[in-house]
């Protein structure tokens, strides 16, 4: 019966500390530490990538009712030609490891499997539209969070928390309740000939841009954002190009030019250009799974914008699936996500140090903050100089010193050891010395 009781009361006082720590973190807790300037920055870059995002939703929606061009591998193309050009060529005027020749010698057949994964996945979700909804479509393409929250714990090390895993439930409800103000406007548009291709293409679209976020969140935090973007780009221009020649040389042969479709290819492709530039430095900021998190409100804003421009029927659910993810969003980047010390795995080449690669990076992005660290590294090195010219100085006073003392204890055993003749006989330092001696 006495363990029993003392059981008992040992969980009950288990029971009253952790009541007792959580009404102490509830009261203890301070909105500006949580609302804190990090915070509204990111969230702010974030809703700006799910706008380009929409931008391309739009472009590509004209040119689809209006024009009747469906050529995504086209549009893709177009977006990592600007890439190449750009980032390419910057990778091509480096100097050191960072230029592209030792990059391609190091690590070039994973950036043609990560080329080849991101090309895949914006032609996947593009084809998906042909068989299945956009109800379906919206639904499943929330598949990449859990699988970006998997593929962060194994290759990134993160560790999540449970407030992180309520985050994206209710990102999620709010994408349900999204669908829901579909359904009851009657937008529940797209094709129905193969649902299940179309949900599965949609699922490996997810999957695929899970694997091509997580890598780019490992090579812009650990590498260079350059590289990743110079080699998208170089990889990108070639897959893309291999695949348009092979799937849409006959609806590529097939457009009626205009200066509206010009117009428009050129919108999509400026919108990816910007939207694949800015993302990896949102990722910088936070992670791939915050950024995805983030992009669930695009289909949102692309719906507000329909509502002008397409004559979509507006419902007041929109506005709560806005709210719903946005809190959700807040709720995730709140508390930061410890990272596991263990290194994860490594996608540069061994040799290769991570350091430099984060010092090229400064360079890259933050040319004050390097140029503040060069700074820095000039006036250690200048205070370390200083430093061991006056230890040197020190110490070849202190061997003057001791070279003197040894003389002087030479002359003096020299002294006792001769005879008073010799004394006399002596240098001036010995007359001296005896003449001080007699009179005493």
């Amino acid at each position: 019966m006495a363990p029993e009781q003392c059981q008992d009361t040992s969980t009950d006082m288990s029971y009253e500390n952790q009541r007792t720590g959580l009404m102490a973190r509830i009261w203890k807790f301070n909105p500006k530490e949580v609302f804190t300037w990090q915070l509204a920055k990111t969230l702010a870059m974030g809703q700006g990538l799910a706008g380009l995002i929409c931008g391309t939703a739009i472009a590509s929606q004209y040119l689809a009712t209006n024009f009747h061009v469906n050529t995504p591998m086209l549009q893709s193309f177009l977006n990592y030609t600007l890439l190449c050009v750009t980032y390419t060529t910057m990778l091509i005027c480096r100097t050191g490891d960072g230029n592209i020749l030792q990059i391609l010698k190091n690590r070039w057949w994973k950036y043609l499997l990560l080329g080849l994964v991101d090309v895949e996945a914006n032609y996947a979700v593009v084809k998906a539209y042909q068989y299945t909804t956009i109800t379906s479509v919206q639904l499943l393409d929330c598949f990449v969070v859990p699988v970006l929250m998997l593929l962060s714990w194994w290759v990134l090390k993160t560790r999540y928390r449970p407030v992180h895993y309520v985050a994206v439930c209710i990102c999620l409800l709010g994408v349900g309740a999204m669908v829901g103000a579909d359904l009851l406007a009657g937008r529940d548009q797209g094709s129905t000939s193969n649902i299940l291709l179309g949900d599965a293409l949609v699922l490996l679209s997810a999957t695929l841009y899970a694997v091509s976020n997580v890598c780019q969140e490992y090579t812009v935090k650990n590498l260079s954002r350059v590289e990743f973007l110079g080699m998208i780009g170089l990889f990108g221009t070639v897959i893309s190009t291999v695949q348009m020649v092979i799937l849409e040389r006959n609806e590529v042969a097939n457009i009626q030019w205009s200066w509206q479709v010009g117009l428009l290819f050129s919108a999509f492709a400026l919108c990816m250009y910007a939207l694949y530039s800015c993302m990896p430095i949102v990722m910088k900021l936070s992670s791939a799974t915050s950024v995805n998190l983030s992009l669930l409100t695009a289909d949102l804003f692309s719906l507000f914008c329909g509502v002008f421009l397409f004559q979509y029927t507006f419902s007041a659910l929109y506005l709560v699936s806005l709210v719903v993810i946005l809190i959700g969003f807040i709720a995730f980047n709140a508390v930061p996500a410890p990272v596991d010390p263990g290194d994860p795995t490594d996608l540069a080449d061994p040799t290769t140090s991570s350091s430099s690669a984060n010092d090229n990076e400064g360079y890259d992005d933050n040319p004050a903050a390097s140029k503040n660290e060069i700074t820095k590294q000039e006036v250690a090195v200048k205070i370390t100089t200083e430093e061991e010219e006056d230890d040197e100085e020190e110490q070849q006073a202190d061997g003057e010193r001791r070279e003197g003392w040894e003389e002087d204890e030479r002359r003096r055993k020299k002294r006792r050891a001769s005879g008073p003749s010799q004394r006399f006989g002596g240098g001036n330092d010995d007359v001296v010395a005896v003449g001080r001696s007699t009179k005493m």
